[in-house]
């Protein structure tokens, strides 16, 4: 990374500018973007183009932050903390990659860098858009798809992907645009589903010269052998929109109804700022272009729990060894931004009952404010019994319902749609989980292949991973934790163990920075601790445990680029020691990226991180061999990772929840049933009782 200053103008300390109160954690108002475009564009020559990647808040320190957010709880006074403007741009049409730093209050620019060759910037919605019109109105581009001989009126679709990396020839930014056709015989049909038609042919369009550079055909038999566009024979179409199915009828409607609204409160702080309270949980919301959701100061019953959590990378490398689908490997955050791709939800289809959303103002590629809106919706969900038990012997039974309170962002990148959300209940867990929607990315193909599956005739949908990482900054009673892992093993045969059913449960403290595993034959379990705080009632470290489902990691091999880049890939938990910035487990730019700047690099520094200030990445993902049900749009894949108190609270803490009743529910009875005496549903037991002189005899409950 090359560290070449752009020349500053120099500024008198003009102290700091006046504005309204802005909590330090808010994201950028749309004032503030345009005031930090300006304080960039200032010093170049009027004429110059920019294009702009990232507009976003440049997060406080966190030795700057945390007190300001004791005494923000604690009602003490609060530090100052000058808001700063994180901003990654482009001269347009040049590889001249900058990121920069502006101080808001102080109306003046601390840093400026031009990025090094080979460092390049995310994709945003106004390029995708031009890079299809370059791919499309090329005269090669068009005499190619001419060979194909499609019928009349037949609309063409470009889909560009960024264009990954092999070390061969892709130091400068492009992207590789896999083509499509709409059904001919529905040429009116806007919505068609282009990806049942996938065609042969994949230009590459440099984003400097704005022009396609190179024409590849795409491999359709079983070894790399291509050849030129011939005549199309043309399958029917697979579409997946309600007006195309023969729709059931049986389907009758669920309401969810609150009469007394929600239990959740939400506080705006200023323009953008967002704070919410449900069930003894305390949190801000924030958004930014490549997160999207950010959770911060999470807090329960008024105890810190985690600094900040959110979604740090992702990555789908796909299973096709041949050019050039063995470039493709999306990481979706880092390439373009959950931010940026978020839907605008719609009311009664993406979340139902009673709906609270949030909007958010990002940034377009000319640096203007961009509103978005209803890119979060929060709402309440029943999540079935939350813990009973019934006294047989009396019948009696204790019963509560369990309530979830879900934050959910929904991004569409290209084929595919992730619904994200953090999941809190009154237990004092968190989950976060990802729902894997739309549609499987498709290429052409003459013959079954063992690296994918024929989902459609002359379709094929390569077989693919989906790795996520979850970074996790926590404050379980403080900011000094440990990690530690239990593991439960088996006793060995001896004179206190003699039938062999005898086993424990030991304890490893993670001492420095890493890679580690799960063990599901141990039961291996993580647990971020602290160390310093104990269990009223047993005397041990309060905890929370990471519950993470195994998944099988990335299968590209060590040499390979996707393992170099992919640097979360590799193992179920990272821990590293906290550093400022250290927020991308992909790296910072992940666009052609090379590797060594992710959370891997960090770990192998072999940093002390025992009751300190450490960061988990715990990753989690899906091997999705595709299948014909995939298509034409495929059921949601869950996975989730949770977040559960261990030792951390002196009781159940969801035993204050009011029990389950049927004045409140209302539930129905759909059937006529005979109405059974209470008697039959509980079991007559046995009592012993102590009498006076201690005596004990027993007697029947007949």
């Amino acid at each position: 990374m090359s560290i070449d200053q752009v020349s500053l103008p120099h500024r008198p300390n003009v102290g700091l500018t006046s504005r309204v109160s802005t909590h330090p954690l808010s994201p950028l108002t749309a004032a503030e973007i345009t005031n930090a475009v300006q304080l960039i564009q200032n010093p170049y020559p009027k004429r110059t183009r920019f294009q702009y990647k990232a507009i976003t808040l440049q997060e406080p320190k966190k030795a700057d932050l945390v007190p300001y957010l004791e005494a923000e709880h604690n009602g003490g006074k609060r530090p100052t903390i000058e808001r700063r403007a994180f901003i990654a741009y482009y001269i347009r049409n040049t590889d001249k990659f900058h990121e920069a730093i502006v101080n808001l209050d102080r109306q003046r620019v601390e840093s400026n860098v031009r990025l090094g060759r080979g460092v390049h910037g995310p994709g945003d919605a106004e390029e995708i858009i031009l890079v299809e019109k370059i791919a499309l109105e090329d005269e090669g581009v068009q005499a190619e798809i001419a060979k194909l001989k499609l019928p009349e009126g037949t609309a063409v679709i470009s889909d560009p992907w960024i264009y990954g990396s092999d070390g061969v020839n892709d130091e400068e930014r492009m992207y590789q645009c896999f083509l499509y056709m709409r059904d001919p015989g529905d040429p009116s049909n806007l919505d068609s589903n282009h990806y049942a038609f996938p065609l042969t042919i994949s230009p590459v369009v440099d984003t400097v010269t704005a022009k396609v550079i190179r024409i590849d055909f795409l491999p359709t038999g079983s070894d790399h052998s291509v050849k030129e566009p011939q005549p199309l024979s043309i399958p029917p179409p697979s579409e997946y929109t309600p007006e195309h199915q023969d729709l059931r009828t049986d389907v009758k409607p669920l309401h969810v109804i609150q009469p007394e609204g929600a239990s959740f409160k939400v506080t705006e702080v200023g323009e953008t700022g967002r704070v919410l309270e449900w069930q003894k949980w305390f949190f801000r919301i924030g958004f930014n272009q490549r997160e999207g959701m950010v959770l911060y100061d999470v807090r329960y019953d008024d105890r810190n729990i985690f600094y900040r959590m959110a979604l740090s990378d992702m990555v789908i490398p796909y299973s096709d060894p041949r050019h050039p689908f063995h470039k493709k490997a999306a990481f979706d955050l880092g390439d373009a931004g959950a931010g940026v791709m978020a839907n605008n939800l719609k009311l009664g289809c993406d979340c139902l009952g009673s709906i609270h959303y949030l909007s958010a103002v990002l940034n377009t590629d000319k640096g203007d404010p961009w509103p978005m809106e209803n890119v979060i919706c929060i709402h309440e969900q029943d999540a079935g019994i939350g813990w009973k038990h019934t006294n047989y012997r009396t019948g009696t039974a204790a019963v509560v319902r369990s309530r979830e309170l879900v934050v959910q962002s929904i991004i569409t990148v290209a084929n595919y749609e992730y619904i994200m959300a953090f999941i809190f209940n009154q237990a004092g867990e968190v989950k976060y989980e990802v729902r894997a929607t739309g549609i499987v990315s498709t290429q052409p193909t003459d013959v079954e292949v063992p690296w994918g599956t024929i989902v459609h005739p002359g379709v094929l949908a390569t077989h693919h991973q989906h790795i996520f990482s979850l970074r996790i900054d926590p404050a379980i009673d403080g900011h000094n934790n440990r990690l530690i892992y239990d593991e439960a093993h088996p006793m060995p045969r001896s004179d206190f163990n003699p039938h062999g059913v005898g086993y424990t449960v030991s304890q490893t403290l993670v001492q420095n920075s890493g890679g580690f595993d799960l063990n599901t034959d141990a039961n291996r379990v993580f647990k971020i601790q602290n160390s310093s705080v104990k269990n009223p009632i047993n005397g041990k470290p309060v905890s929370y445990k990471i519950v993470a489902p195994a998944f099988q990691k990335l299968l590209a091999d060590t040499q390979s680029f996707h393992h170099k880049r992919a640097e979360f890939a590799d193992h179920n938990i990272y821990v590293t020691k906290y550093h400022d910035g250290e927020l991308y487990a992909g790296g910072k730019y992940t666009n052609q990226s090379r590797g060594g700047d992710g959370v891997r690099s960090w770990a192998n520094r072999n940093e002390n991180v025992t009751d300190t200030d450490l960061v988990v990445f715990v990753q989690f993902g899906l091997q999705h061999v595709t299948r014909v049900e995939d298509f034409p749009v495929m059921p949601c894949e869950i996975i989730a990772v949770a977040f559960k108190p261990v030792n951390f609270f002196d009781r159940n803490p969801a035993l204050d929840v009011p029990p389950s009743r049927q004045e409140e529910n209302r539930s129905t009875l759909l059937a006529e049933t005979h109405q059974e005496e209470a008697e039959r549903h509980h079991q007559p037991g046995v009592e012993a009782k102590v009498g006076e002189k201690g005596e004990v005899c027993c007697a029947s409950k007949l």
